[in-house]
């Protein structure tokens, strides 16, 4: 008799093996609580806050010890700023790389 033809697959097969794998461990470990994504929006919140208020602080303190021409303290902020979305953004990978294992 003929061969069945099978249809190519392009990696659907895995694709679905590696969805339904991750919904079955998400629903053996269980739903988060909100005061867990309460928490972690309290982390995130401080990972920037803090090292924004730093560089602001810093900045201050040099504007005031070496006056002149450049703001420190705005330069300090933005920095602190960046340092702080950094920060966040690595906390937030963490959390996800953490969450698909």
């Amino acid at each position: 008799m003929a061969e069945e033809k099978r249809p190519k697959e392009d990696g659907a097969v895995e694709r679905i093996d590696r969805d339904i794998g991750r919904k079955l461990k998400a629903r053996a470990k269980g739903r988060r609580s909100t005061w867990f994504g309460f928490g972690m929006f309290g982390l995130i919140g401080w990972a920037v806050a803090v090292p924004s208020v730093a560089g602001l602080a810093f900045g201050i303190w040099l504007d005031r010890s070496f006056p002149g021409r450049p703001s420190w303290t705005l330069t300090f902020m933005l920095i602190g700023v960046a340092l702080g979305c950094l920060n966040a953004w690595y906390w937030v990978k963490q959390e996800s790389e953490q969450r698909d294992d």
